[in-house]
């Protein structure tokens, strides 16, 4: 009813705009159609008429029509005539008029499509294209995945022998880490969400280092604070994890624009769940990265489950990528088990990103083949054959495996070795880990204030104070 109530006042108005022609009553002076602004248009039949795009709106007549008298013989006075020729000039473009009632349909006819490089035997597709990778990228890639994996495993299990209090694993999404990864620059900025240690292992984070943040001894740079896999690095770039959902996605935006500002050959990326875009945070970022033109990509990790809410009931679009289209923004749906098709992808959008100045979202459908993390058993709301098929038949690491085999630049026997020589060192890691003192009481009350506050300091007091006066209900590693 609104639409059609602007229409019909827009042509009323241009009517009687028209018969006013050539003058105003006693003044002589040229009139104009209707224009809501401070700054008057030029006067009609001026080719500046076509193009002023100053003020609010305008309605204009268009297909050549000479004056707004030819307006007023066409059209009738208890309505308007409907046809691609009217047309009001709002905010974003020309909107034309139509006489029939048509409502957006729910849902595209048809899926988008998946950009896909290597099937499930580590094949390229026929007339695929794709970023080539040279054989030493390509290895590091894979070795880079299988670390990754290693990792999470023995990470794992150290949390179920009650060594660290709490865990989550990227098994099944190893290729949109590290391909992901491998297609930035150390200068671009990643804002993760918590199932992309794999970015931050690719950019020089040591298994040391996620040891000593996983236990969180004195060595670890957030000083003990923060839960095990919150791993944050300066260093290189890479945003320490927030729990809260999507949080982190209006803050990329924020230093996406800030490189913009800075004219740096840079862009920010953030990942985030499916589960994410239900958060306000994932749309004001997406409206903020389009209206200021930032160079940030979006990174949806689509695995399927947002815990235990599967995407049915998470949302009704195609997925996520549809949803850039609503807010300008350019997509892509890639499959995040092909490690080649994703580094492509980012390959591509972080140069888009740069060179023209605009964000785009990037929709990998993958699969979380574990738990969501260590409190969680998944079998309880789903079937134990789908996490199966996912772990064999759709393993993003057994496929990429297949297409560096194939190019013989991988043996059997580098593969044995690489496994034994990560597993090695992460369980010498941990072990140092394990032994290093914990950080100081007084860690807790720094970092915030310059000069502590007195109120903190009553705190710490006081903190200090009950420790000593129950000393069996805290931990005894920890220097008071």
């Amino acid at each position: 009813m609104a639409a059609l109530w602007l229409a019909r006042a827009s042509s009323q108005l241009a009517r009687r705009a028209a018969r006013r022609l050539p003058g105003r009553h006693g003044s002589g002076e040229p009139t104009s159609p209707w224009f809501l602004g401070a700054v008057p248009p030029p006067a009609l039949g001026s080719p500046a008429v076509e193009t002023s795009r100053r003020g609010f709106c305008s309605v204009r007549r268009f297909a050549g029509e000479s004056s707004a008298a030819a307006a007023v013989d066409e059209e009738p006075e208890n309505g308007f005539v409907a046809s691609d020729q009217q047309a009001v000039d709002f905010p974003g473009g020309k909107v034309s008029f139509v006489a029939e009632m048509n409502f957006l349909p729910d849902s595209m006819k048809e899926r988008i499509n998946c950009y896909l490089v290597l099937d499930d035997d580590g094949r390229t597709i026929s007339g695929s294209r794709f970023q080539e990778v040279s054989k030493e990228l390509a290895l590091k890639m894979y070795s880079e995945m299988v670390t990754l994996q290693i990792m999470d495993t023995i990470f794992y299990e150290a949390q179920r022998q009650g060594r660290i209090s709490f865990y989550l694993t990227s098994n099944g999404e190893e290729a949109i880490n590290i391909a992901s990864a491998a297609a930035l620059s150390m200068d671009d900025i990643v804002l993760p969400q918590y199932r992309e240690p794999g970015v931050l292992l690719w950019r020089g984070f040591t298994l040391q280092e996620f040891a000593n943040q996983c236990f969180g001894n004195k060595l670890d740079y957030g000083k003990g604070r923060q839960m095990p896999i919150h791993y944050g690095s300066n260093r290189l770039n890479y945003f320490t994890v927030s729990s809260p959902i999507a949080t982190q996605l209006p803050h990329a935006v924020g230093a996406a624009y800030s490189l913009k500002m800075n004219k740096k050959d840079a862009c920010a990326i953030t990942y985030f769940g499916d589960g994410g875009t239900s958060e306000g945070d994932f749309h004001a970022a997406l409206n903020f990265a389009a209206v200021m033109e930032a160079p940030v990509i979006f990174f949806c990790r689509n695995n399927g489950w947002a815990i235990s809410t599967p995407t049915t009931e998470q949302f009704r679009s195609d997925g996520v990528v549809i949803r850039g289209q609503a807010y300008g923004i350019r997509g892509i749906r890639v499959d995040g088990n092909d490690a080649l098709a994703v580094y492509s992808a980012v390959h591509a959008a972080r140069e888009m990103a740069i060179t023209e100045g605009r964000p785009i979202l990037v929709e990998a459908l993958t699969y979380r083949v574990g738990h969501h993390s260590t409190s969680d058993d998944s079998t309880k709301y789903r079937p134990v054959d789908e996490i199966e098929h996912w772990r064999t038949a759709r393993d993003p690491i057994s496929r990429y495996r297949k297409w560096v085999q194939g190019n013989d630049w991988w043996s059997d026997a580098e593969e044995s070795e690489l496994r034994s020589r990560v597993r090695k060192e992460l369980l010498q890691a941990i072990q140092v880990a394990e032994r290093m003192p914990k950080p100081p009481v007084t860690e807790l009350f720094t970092d915030v204030y310059d000069k502590i506050p007195s109120n903190l300091r009553e705190q710490e007091q006081l903190l200090r104070d009950t420790i000593m006066k129950h000393p069996v209900d805290y931990p005894t590693d920890v220097p008071v």
